[in-house]
């Protein structure tokens, strides 16, 4: 019998170099809705739009907020199948089992985890990384697609060497797609070729499409707070139209 997470698993494989799996970012139900309607069949939810939507930074949303929220997505989306995998940040300092237990009593079939310290956007040591994704994987067996954050070039190391050296210890952990966040487009394929996972790059306004991000090597694509931001934006537009006595363009 084919599981969720098998299906999902799946999406990451196979595609055309143009044709990367691109997963919007719901932040609630709504968005959520929106996105399957728009013929979506997988979504993965953006910790730093979560967080906004809740009322929190980046960062400091409390896990139990995190975990409620996310199963509201599901919820608003799993009557027509479409699957959700979760950015669960660091992990919240929870016991792998007990992540992972958490994790799919929400219904979702995947998660992000990063190699940044939550607070202090310290970098983890990798080893101590590839150990705690590793418990990770043997709590959650084949019922979660995992997504190993590397935080490298976040942090300002713009060189390949310590990325790959990471994703090539997550790789062996057992993670299922390595998430380079930030990485220049030319370091795509060789992160691919080098862990041997799909990896997962973030679009951004004014950087490659989806499209040029699939054919310089990225399997997945994903948005990180974009998307609801670029909401926001229209949000304060229409803000902005009310105050000054402007009947909004969307009514």
């Amino acid at each position: 019998m084919t599981t969720a997470a098998t299906a999902f698993r799946a999406l990451h494989h196979g595609r055309a170099a143009d044709d990367p799996l691109v997963l919007p970012g719901p932040w609630d139900a709504a968005s959520a809705r929106a996105f399957a309607e728009a013929g979506f069949r997988a979504l993965a939810t953006p910790s730093a739009g979560v967080s906004a939507s809740l009322g929190y930074a980046d960062g400091t949303a409390p896990p139990g907020e995190m975990f409620a929220a996310v199963a509201r997505i599901v919820r608003a989306v799993r009557a027509d199948g479409v699957l959700v995998t979760a950015d669960l940040e660091d992990g919240y300092g929870l016991a792998p089992r007990e992540l992972v237990e958490r994790l799919l009593e929400t219904g979702a079939v995947g998660c992000n985890l990063e190699d940044s310290a939550r607070g202090s956007g310290r970098l983890t040591d990798p080893r101590e990384q590839a150990d705690r994704l590793a418990a990770v994987r043997a709590a959650a067996g084949d019922a979660v697609v995992v997504n190993a954050r590397v935080d490298t070039f976040l942090r300002g190391d713009s060189a390949l060497g310590p990325a790959l050296e990471r994703g090539r210890l997550y790789a062996a952990a057992g993670a299922d797609c390595v998430y380079p966040i930030l990485a220049p487009a030319g370091l795509l394929a060789p992160l691919a070729e080098g862990t041997g996972l799909p990896v997962n790059a973030m679009a951004r306004d004014g950087g490659p499409s989806p499209q040029e991000l699939g054919r310089l090597g990225a399997a997945r694509i994903t948005f990180g707070g974009g998307l609801f931001r670029r909401t926001l934006a229209g949000v304060a537009d229409m803000a902005a139209d009310l105050r000054n006595g402007l009947p909004p363009a969307a009514l």
